[in-house]
């Protein structure tokens, strides 16, 4: 797979142990690679970003008030 998406392979590795996160590089070449859309991979990240950060700070987040119109 590394050498087919031009990946390095300690990059891979890192991405696989989920030490490195999904970048737009990494998102064209995975998307061809698999014959996804392009920012498929880069969705994905940032669903798993995102739902880090309400773990994170839910509650913070909580205390937001919204904005009155």
């Amino acid at each position: 797979m590394a050498a087919a998406t031009g990946i390095d392979v300690d990059h891979l590795t890192l991405l696989l142990d989920g030490k490195v996160a999904v970048d737009a590089n990494v998102d064209l070449r995975l998307a061809r690679y698999f014959g996804m859309t392009e920012r498929f991979f880069l969705g994905l990240q940032n669903d798993y970003d995102l739902e880090e950060e309400r773990r994170a700070h839910g509650p913070e987040f909580d205390r937001i008030e919204r904005r009155a119109a």
